[in-house]
């Protein structure tokens, strides 16, 4: 039976009619994001076009779900919200604070022992305010959502930015910050600026050891980190038609890694099957009631050009396996060139490691496929050369696969199973000796492969493929070898080769699951006590950040110039630190420790224009606010690109960062950083980033009369005494504009709350 399926009855009732209000404003056909995106605005039917790229819009998610690190500041904040309930369905997912190291039997009990205080917070929390929660082990949150929440033509938000992964079935899902979370769940609009739209058109079959992991490798290959930016990309085609579900959710998970708002498919047989086989029957029949509906118009897929911003094609007849990294996912190799390409950059070619497993590959089509390498590695007389790790994608696809072997065959070939949960795709990986750093090569299905990101370890270069890939490689132990055209050596001395992957896109028999891990929330919450210690190290009741002085900003020191590459990784690293997203003054220890301060090419140590000496960026921040002062953080292209952790804009935030100045933003850290009123400025002319000196002190001019559309000037006050003028832009909206001057969106739920007791 499906979750939420009177709100589901509800969105199609309204869905068709609004698709056609849409289109007559429109005046054209409409892609299938159009019509999601119209479908859920704020005021109901359209009344207005809006302009993609430029119109901020209001729109009414049906549903938020939110993993265990985000769920804690996003859950914090909506504590304060004065709401008794969520306005809208809303999961908690305790995926993120189990660590591997020795297999699920032996890490599950040891998180749930070491975190016990944030999962009994998250408990309930969960419970008070009406949300569903899932515990640990009962999987990773984005394959969790797939079999149980996404619904064809849904819109949903959610606190990590894989939420995309519900593409899979024909959402629009879209990752955000826990301060927009809060906000839909306490009733309000979510505002959002009206999507570009990038359309890929695929063709053909996938065949052989190629995969629809190797579909979005392409595509972050051809657009980079930041191609996607401000856009949804549309997939379709016959091509689109033969994938499967699970391998339609691995291609949208990781469109995140190109910076797109979100990624989609329209609703087709395969989405159809996938419901019926969750138990999602009823959620089908109303899909096939509207179907017209959940896909593009046939005129905008007979002349895509007309109707998209940008259009790439891609035969999967053709296609062959990819290998993206290291260090970027977009740095992609085909295998056929991977030896040449290993050996002209000198990487490692040894494989250390083969990891399966992350939201981005965990289905049971994922591990039947690399379970049948496994299987032909046995039954060939191959060992495996390097370790093999395996992470199921939920409790239902860890019990399925079990009780079909799956399991046992990695077991077979000393795998090792770590428990449901996202563990070294966010360095939640205990590895035995990543302390040493030495320089080593790791192959895994995850989605992100940024330096240090699964094991700690700045020089393990991690590149990312499909399981199938990654089951051949953990075998060969060879970077370069190409399991399409390459033989090994078994244990009789004889050259053997391995036959192309086989697997089922649904188990034969079903799903089954004994005890899927799911608690529902009291019926009425109103006398559950949700209590955090004051001396916790874990969880920290929040203060409101305080408001704008109503003056412009003078005296501000530079915290750091950030040179190149500055995710939210750098700004807030995860692994070790996943431990204290409940705390926020715990955790903004780590703020900007991995950013590489341009003056001397090191992480973690900047000038503290008080003293002149060069220590770490935290405490020096901590010094510049204790003196009373403000700060600007600078970046580079793309600043804060990767997770949509809401702590890399909270502790700069919490910490006295006035604002941070970069050449462009990834999306998603831009809003967080206007949700917690901080000021997000981009150079007027990128040139200037060469004018801020490590010893400046800057002015911000022009905010008493801050105003949409325009920029502000920054004076630079050079240590030689001169100084220079440059301008900043900024995207901020009227509504944006008075998050600043509140200090925060959360400010401005608060005082409405309030007025709104008072009135009662």
């Amino acid at each position: 039976m499906a979750f939420d399926i009177e709100m589901i009855k509800k969105v199609y009732a309204n869905f068709g009619s609004r698709v056609e209000a849409a289109r007559k404003v429109v005046g054209r056909p409409l892609t299938l994001s159009e019509k999601i995106l119209y479908a859920h605005l704020w005021d109901g039917n359209a009344n207005t076009a809006f302009v993609r790229g430029t119109d901020y819009v209001d729109f009414a998610p049906d549903r938020v779900a939110m993993q265990d690190a985000t769920a804690q500041m996003a859950l914090l904040q909506f504590m304060q919200a004065g709401r008794p309930k969520v306005a809208v369905p809303s999961t908690v997912h305790c995926d993120h604070l189990i660590t591997a190291k020795s297999g699920a039997e032996i890490d599950l009990p040891h998180a749930k022992t070491e975190s016990a205080e944030v999962f009994d917070f998250l408990s309930s929390v969960s419970n008070k305010y009406g949300i569903g929660f899932w515990k640990p082990g009962a999987g990773i949150i984005h394959q969790v959502v797939l079999e149980n929440y996404a619904f064809p033509g849904g819109m949903m938000i959610g606190t990590d930015s894989h939420t995309v992964n519900a593409g899979g079935l024909g959402m629009v899902a879209i990752g955000v910050g826990g301060a927009d979370a809060c906000d839909v769940m306490a009733g309000l609009p979510w505002e959002l600026k009206f999507p570009k739209l990038i359309g890929v058109k695929l063709t053909g079959k996938l065949s052989g050891w190629t995969s629809a992991k190797d579909v979005i490798l392409k595509v972050a290959g051809i657009l980079t980190v930041k191609g996607g930016t401000g856009a949804i990309v549309e997939y379709f085609g016959d091509g689109a038609e033969n994938l499967s579900c699970t391998g339609k959710g691995t291609i949208c998970n990781m469109g995140a890694e190109i910076g797109a708002t979100t990624s989609t498919f329209g609703y087709d047989a395969s989405m159809e099957r996938y419901l019926r086989a969750t138990n999602r029957a009823e959620v089908a029949d109303l899909a096939n009631g509207i179907a017209s509906y959940l896909t593009g118009d046939p005129e905008v897929y007979a002349d895509p050009e007309k109707y998209f911003d940008q259009l790439i094609e891609i035969n999967l007849s053709e296609l062959e396996p990819y290998l993206n990294g290291p260090f970027t996912p977009d740095l992609a190799t085909p295998i056929s060139q991977m030896k040449e390409v290993a050996a002209a950059n000198g990487w490692p070619t040894k494989v250390e490691w083969g990891l399966i497993g992350s939201c981005t590959n965990s289905s049971y089509e994922d591990l039947s496929r690399a379970a049948s390498i496994a299987q032909q590695a046995i039954d060939k007389g191959l060992a495996k050369k390097a370790e093999f790790g395996i992470n199921p994608g939920s409790e239902q696809v860890r019990y399925t696969a079990n009780r079909d072997g799956l399991l046992a065959t990695f077991e077979n070939l000393d795998a090792t199973i770590f428990t449901n949960a996202c563990g070294p795709c966010i360095g939640m990986w205990d590895r035995v000796g990543a302390e040493k750093q030495e320089k080593n090569t790791i192959v895994h299905s995850f989605n992100r492969n940024f330096a240090k990101r699964a094991d700690g370890n700045p020089n393990t270069f991690a590149f990312v493929t499909s399981p199938e890939i990654v089951a051949a490689l953990a075998i060969a132990g060879d970077l370069g070898f190409n399991p399409l055209t390459d033989t090994l050596t078994n244990d009789k001395g004889e050259q053997v080769k391995l036959d192309e992957p086989t697997g089922w896109e649904l188990p034969t028999k079903g799903f089954a699951v004994d005890d899927a891990g799911y608690q529902a929330p009291a019926e009425d919450g109103s006398n559950v006590q949700v209590l955090v210690s004051p001396t916790s190290h874990r969880l920290q009741l929040l203060d409101p950040f305080a408001a704008w002085e109503g003056t412009d900003l003078k005296g501000l020191k530079l915290l750091i110039k950030a040179k190149g590459k500055c995710t939210t990784d750098h700004i807030s690293m995860a692994g070790p630190w996943l431990k204290f997203r409940g705390h926020l003054d715990n955790i903004s220890n780590n703020m900007l420790i991995g950013a590489v301060n341009y003056f001397n090419d090191k992480t973690d140590t900047v000038k503290n224009e008080l003293t002149g000496e060069y220590g770490p960026v935290p405490a020096t921040q901590r010094a510049y606010k204790a003196a009373g002062l403000g700060s600007v953080v600078v970046g580079d292209e793309n600043y804060g690109e990767g997770s949509s952790r809401e702590h890399a804009a909270m502790e700069p935030r919490h910490l006295g960062v006035r604002a941070v100045l970069v050449k462009s933003f990834a999306r998603i850290h831009e809003t967080n950083l206007k949700k917690q009123g901080m000021l997000g400025l981009t150079f007027a002319n990128k040139e200037d980033y060469d004018k801020i000196k490590e010893d400046d002190t800057l002015d911000i001019i022009g905010l008493t009369t801050f105003a949409p559309n325009v920029p502000l000037q920054m004076v630079l006050h050079h240590a030689d005494g001169t100084q220079e003028t440059i301008t900043v832009n900024h995207s901020y909206n009227e509504q944006q504009i008075e998050w600043f001057k509140a200090g925060g969106a959360l400010n401005i739920i608060r005082k409405e709350a309030a007025a709104k007791a008072g009135q009662a």
